[in-house]
């Protein structure tokens, strides 16, 4: 279920390591460790690679599972507000090309994408991949980052949204996004800024702690990381490159009556309270990191 112990940090591979959090909150518990010399905070021991695996199947999409993830599928309408929004961004920086998708599930972004770009994804699971690849075909690698069959310099593209934080090796990973893109391509990473005060002061209760999620990063340590492996120019946005209104819109999707509309007021409380950063400091702890080859 486990490998063995790491003996030092993921990222910068320092062996001053202590213990973080255990997480009990699921069936599947574990714990995480932190680097004293970067920070960064990872699942350790982590589990093994069929462990990782067995978690996305039917139930992971269904919510069937104490570790699960929406279904996509149903609320495609209400998504694609937020999935155009980011495109409209996105088309700033690259106007056309190949796009791959890094943890594509059922592929509902990159068939938005696909009115300007030409699509590509990876995923893991094979539920996923088997749904996704009705629409893409041989475009869809089933499989991960590490064993993918795509040649150097082939996107202008490459999306891992609320992805990275399920590998267990994410500067390998990095480093093979940027021998995938072209020179001035684009990645894009979203995931959690551990160094926010909504992650600091929530602790081993914070949600973003689940079984999937082995490696967790701070605005700080994945600037870093991009600059090491050779990006040019680094953006943050907190909480995400778009405004409020597709959010909003977007969580319409699970609305059961008029009452539900008073989501509307959490939403936008916390997207502007993501505004209030200053250098490392954050209130909440939402970020997307575009990074330029």
């Amino acid at each position: 279920m486990f490998k063995e112990r790491l003996s030092c940090c993921p990222l910068c591979k320092s062996r001053d390591i202590s213990f973080k959090y255990e997480i009990l909150s699921y069936s599947n518990k574990f714990t995480t460790d932190i680097c004293k010399s970067c920070g960064f905070i990872f699942m350790n021991p982590q589990f093994d690679d069929e462990t990782i695996k067995s978690f996305y199947s039917e139930q992971y999409y269904s919510g069937k599972s104490d570790y699960s993830y929406i279904d996509e599928r149903g609320i495609k309408k209400y998504s694609s507000y937020v999935w155009d929004s980011r495109l409209k961004i996105i088309k700033k920086f690259a106007k056309g090309g190949n796009f791959l998708d890094v943890g594509c599930a059922f592929g509902g972004f990159l068939e938005r994408a696909s009115k300007w770009y030409s699509p590509f994804g990876i995923e893991i699971s094979d539920y996923a991949t088997t749904h996704a690849k009705k629409i893409f075909g041989d475009n869809i690698h089933h499989g991960t980052i590490f064993n993918h069959p795509f040649q150097a310099e082939s996107f202008s593209v490459i999306t891992m949204i609320e992805l990275i934080e399920h590998l267990s090796d994410p500067k390998k990973a990095i480093e093979e996004c940027y021998k995938l893109l072209k020179k001035d391509g684009l990645l894009l990473i979203q995931t959690a800024n551990m160094d926010g005060l909504q992650a600091k002061s929530a602790g081993p209760r914070y949600e973003y702690f689940m079984p999937g999620h082995l490696s967790y990063f701070s605005k700080k340590n994945l600037c870093k990381l991009l600059r090491s492996v050779g990006f040019s120019y680094i953006k943050v946005f907190q909480p995400v490159e778009f405004g409020l209104l597709p959010k909003l819109l977007k969580s319409r999707g699970s609305f059961k009556s008029f009452k539900d509309y008073k989501a509307w007021i959490r939403i936008a409380t916390y997207h502007y309270k993501s505004k209030i950063h200053c250098g490392d400091f954050a209130l909440t702890s939402s970020m997307v990191v575009y990074a330029i080859k």
